[in-house]
């Protein structure tokens, strides 16, 4: 099969070169050599889905860059300029951020598939090819130079750009190799466009059908990406048959043509099987002359790979052949695959070869094969290799439409492991957290819960904390305590602040596969952490105690940081008040509070929350003597039916429009004030500019106040005895309800008021039937102070890290959202309240909230779209915490609530997630307030 074609589909025998790998030895052909023995494969850090194939890649020192077989360019973080040469089809090239792997650009830069990508040397050029060339920007994907060619070249596999000579070279499909001299594109004459590939007649598509019509063409537009100058090269700049085949694969090298002139060559591979190696004449403006060829073999040369003087190329037969440049001589023949080598990158003293069977190999500086793995389901299509903040990574593409991030980083450096505190072990301790089942409902799970707070309390060890295990009532799961010793300044006081997070999570059954990953195995898809406690509440969590680790390193904490972290607070917090009162002695005197048990409004926002609902959860039962009877055989008006005395019970507890029916219950409610009515203004104000769809100001602030401080009943679930589904007078029937409560409202008074009320109505009902109600949990209602120093400085802290925002965060970035006119079928109104997963289907997928950390320089920007730093919102929620309210009180302490995710991260639900920056940015957030709390 023809290179290209097995580039752009499958192979119908991929299954077969499959099975035949599984068979390979690992062996590597080596003259008065031993082949190596396969070691373990790297760990997959992160993996990101696309919805077309990955053709080419390129990493800058910040950013992920990928050309798919759809034309996109896509771009995950950071910006470099590049320089791409466009074709005839609109493809799409796309940029990752190394740090958080998030999407930062998507492009259409190519009509035809994009099928290589360079980056200039000096990183200020970007370069991609498909039917022809285009040169970008790589810090904004501005597109700079179209160059083409005035002949049909087809396909232009290849293109490297020399800084010294300022010329693009690219090698094609009509086995031409040509070229561009960039500082002559003032001096040459402006190209007329009439050769320009998307004027030319295409042999089939152009041909007349019958009648001689002709097919329409599409608009002049549609047909190329604008911007920046379209170059055509000359016809003297054109070296046909440069090969007897495709020319598939080119690099730059020094000192390779046998001269000791510090002298570029420029290397190419083809389809002859033939490596040649071109002189370029730097007098005449990158000129290339006759070639010296490398020759071993008839097979397709389809990728090569530099390292110092070794050469190695990659051959449809599976083979690397490895060139020493200055003897030219064949040195080695490794059988890396029993398939096409597509793909190989070279660095930190490894080889990794991709085959067209899905796997990759690794191999070391004597060519023995290290580790081999299945990285993608079909292709290996492109690879790179690059050192991010110390660590390095493998990059692989594949038809599979996915990119893998491989960490090679442990058997590239054993001696250069990276700090205790960087990200990437942030991710590893989060990873190897969610991997215990610590759910608090499920006795089952009790030995693991204990294990995972073990495991928790030796990583606060490890950092330096002092810690103990405090012990619960009724043999509960234990509470974490941990205490990092500030070094307190001279001038005042040292302070003393307590976070407090929760190791448990709710249950997590994945029979169905309603699950995309292992709920307890962490997965990084797509910028996002996908697994069970990843937002709640384990990934916060982390992200303050590596804070607080960092401080530690650099000698930077003023104020003694105590942790308490608990494992029954999806429980209700079952033991915890009774163990802090216990052991008070040891936790001492607390000076400020801080959670991180919320989430965003929405998912473009950070947010500040400084109120949640109190709650009382409850069940009230329904028994009567008589055993579980026959409908059809006992019922009758003589009958008291406990399942419809308890529905009496229940619709007594509302009105019509849903008011609880409670004596006085309203009566403490506080009144809002102008203050707090300006909040909500401004809340509504800031999602209705980035969101019109949600419909008028009124009706989301009246929402927002209804769910935020409003009481309210809910009827959660009914359940009676006997077997389902059957026609059944049951014997007993339980209702499970909750009351959310608000400031100045007593759990103590509403609990009397819930019970009087229920037997006074159980009592008109005249039944033989028996009532009891039980009281399972309850909480305080909490509202923060946000004028207060803590709520100050997480402000700052928010929009230092997380910079400008502006309503079009990535304006040049093709926003693709879930539509928010088909989410909300109906506006907003009373009776069609907000709902937070409106508010994340109205977010945008790349959210305003993505900056990074060095593009601050936006504050800056002429058209004044993001001079201000955003705010957070200050938010208060429907939900309830038990121990906020309870810490503050027991500690005469002030708290605040830091909301790490957001909201479509989806806690308590299936495929919970937590955005990459989201995690390392609060990391960042809760240094600047644990190290600026104490200096005030």
């Amino acid at each position: 099969m023809a290179p290209l074609q097995a580039i752009l589909n499958s192979s119908s025998d991929d299954q077969a070169q499959t099975d035949a790998d599984r068979g390979d030895s690992d062996t590597a052909i080596v003259k008065n050599g031993k082949a190596g023995k396969s070691g373990p494969e790297p760990t997959l850090f992160h993996k990101i889905k696309n919805q077309k194939s990955i053709l080419a890649l390129a990493v800058s020192d910040s950013r992920l860059y990928a050309g798919t077989q759809g034309g996109e360019l896509l771009v995950r973080q950071a910006f470099t300029s590049a320089v791409w040469i466009p074709t005839i089809a609109h493809h799409l090239g796309k940029v990752w951020s190394l740090e958080t792997y998030e999407q930062l650009f998507s492009v259409v830069a190519h009509r035809g598939s994009i099928l290589c990508l360079f980056l200039s040397a000096d990183k200020k050029l970007l370069l991609s090819s498909a039917g022809d060339a285009i040169v970008w920007c790589p810090e904004t994907l501005n597109r700079l130079y179209s160059i083409y060619s005035k002949y049909d070249v087809g396909d232009v596999f290849c293109v490297v750009y020399s800084v010294e000579l300022q010329t693009v070279y690219f090698g094609a499909q009509n086995t031409s190799i040509q070229w561009y001299d960039i500082s002559e594109k003032d001096t040459r004459p402006k190209p007329d466009l009439t050769s320009h590939p998307s004027q030319r007649n295409h042999r089939f598509f152009d041909s007349k059908g019958p009648g001689g019509v002709v097919t329409p063409r599409p608009s002049a537009s549609t047909l190329h990406a604008h911007g920046g100058q379209d170059l055509e090269i000359d016809k003297d700049h054109i070296i046909q048959y440069a090969h007897y085949g495709y020319v598939y694969c080119m690099l730059l090298a020094r000192d390779a043509n046998g001269h000791d002139w510090n002298e570029e060559t420029l290397i190419s591979g083809g389809g002859d099987g033939v490596i040649n190696l071109w002189t370029l004449d730097q007098n005449l403006g990158g000129i290339v002359r006759k070639p010296f060829s490398l020759e071993y073999g008839d097979e397709s040369i389809l990728t090569l790979a530099l390292d110092g003087t070794l050469l190695y190329s990659g051959r449809l037969d599976g083979d690397v052949n490895v060139w020493d440049l200055d003897t030219r001589q064949l040195i080695r023949r490794v059988k890396a695959h029993p398939a096409d080598v597509l793909t190989l990158t070279v660095g930190c003293g490894l080889i990794f070869a991709g085959g067209a069977n899905g796997f990759a190999k690794r191999f070391n500086s004597r060519y023995e094969c290290t580790s081999r793995w299945k990285a993608h389901d079909q292709l290996i299509l492109a690879s790179a290799i690059a050192t991010y903040k110390g660590k390095v990574i493998y990059v692989t593409g594949g038809n599979d439409d996915c990119i893998a991030i491989w960490d090679v980083d442990d058997c590239v450096r054993e001696t250069q492991k990276p700090s205790m505190t960087s990200n990437e072990q942030l991710l590893v301790s989060l990873g190897q957290l969610v991997a215990f089942p610590t759910i608090s409902s499920i006795p089952e799970y009790a030995a693991d819960c204990r294990r995972g707070a073990s495991w928790l309390r030796n990583l606060f060890k490890r950092f330096g904390a002092v810690t103990k295990m405090l012990s619960t009532q009724n043999n509960r799961n234990p509470i974490v305590f941990a205490r990092f010793k500030g070094k307190k300044p001279k001038s005042q006081a040292g302070k003393k602040i307590l976070f407090y997070g929760h190791y448990d999570v709710v249950e997590a059954e994945n029979k169905k596969g309603d699950w995309n990953t292992n709920p307890f195995d962490m997965q990084g898809v797509n910028g996002y952490l996908y697994g069970r406690g990843v937002t709640d509440n384990k990934g916060p969590v982390l992200a303050a105690l590596y804070a607080v680790a960092d401080l530690v390193a650099g000698q930077q904490l003023s104020s003694d940081v105590v942790f308490l972290v608990e494992g029954e607070e999806e429980c209700g917090s079952r033991g915890f008040q009774e163990s802090i009162k216990e052991h008070k002695d040891v936790i001492g005197d607390i000076d400020w509070i801080l959670l991180a048990n919320t989430y965003w409004l929405d998912d473009d926002f950070p947010c500040l929350t400084y109120g949640l609902r109190g709650v009382i959860h409850a069940t009230i039962r329904v028994e009567s003597d008589r055993p579980d009877l026959h409908s059809g055989v006992d019922g009758s008006h003589l009958i008291d039916e406990a399942l419809k005395d308890l529905v009496a019970l229940l619709a007594t507890l509302t009105d019509s429009n849903g008011k609880v029916n409670l004596r006085g219950f309203y009566e403490p409610v506080l009144k809002i004030s102008n203050a707090e009515n300006e909040l909500y203004d401004s809340i509504s104000e800031t999602l209705l500019r980035r969101n019109p769809d949600l419909g008028d100001a009124k009706s989301l602030t009246d929402s927002f106040k209804a769910r935020w401080r409003e009481p309210s009943l809910t009827i959660h679930r009914i359940e009676t005895s006997g077997p389902a589904k059957s026609t059944i007078i049951s014997r007993v029937a339980t209702a499970a309800l909750s009351i959310r409560l608000v400031p100045d409202q007593d759990t103590k008074s509403i609990k009397a008021a819930l019970e009087t009320a229920l037997k006074r109505t159980f009592q008109k009902l005249s039944t033989s039937n028996k009532l009891s109600i039980t009281i399972d949990n309850e909480a305080e209602p909490w509202l923060g102070n946000p004028k207060n120093k803590i709520f100050q400085i997480l402000e700052e802290a928010v929009m230092e890290v997380w910079g400008p925002l502006g309503p079009h965060r990535r304006g040049s970035v093709p926003a693709t959202k879930p539509s928010l006119k088909r989410a909300l079928k109906n506006p907003i109104s009373p009776t069609n309240p907000i709902t937070s997963s409106t508010l994340s289907n109205g977010s945008d997928q790349f959210a305003q909230a993505t900056a990074d950390p060095e593009y601050h320089d936006e504050a800056q920007s002429p058209h004044g779209l993001y001079q201000m730093k955003q705010k957070p919102l200050y938010i208060r929620e429907g939900g309830s915490i038990p121990a906020i309210r309870f810490l503050e009180k027991e500690f005469n302490a002030p708290a605040a609530q830091f909301p790490c995710g957001q909201a479509s991260d989806g806690a308590h639900l299936n495929n919970e997630r937590m955005r990459l920056s989201n995690l390392y940015k609060s990391r960042d957030i809760f240094k600047k307030v644990f190290r600026e709390l104490a200096l005030r």
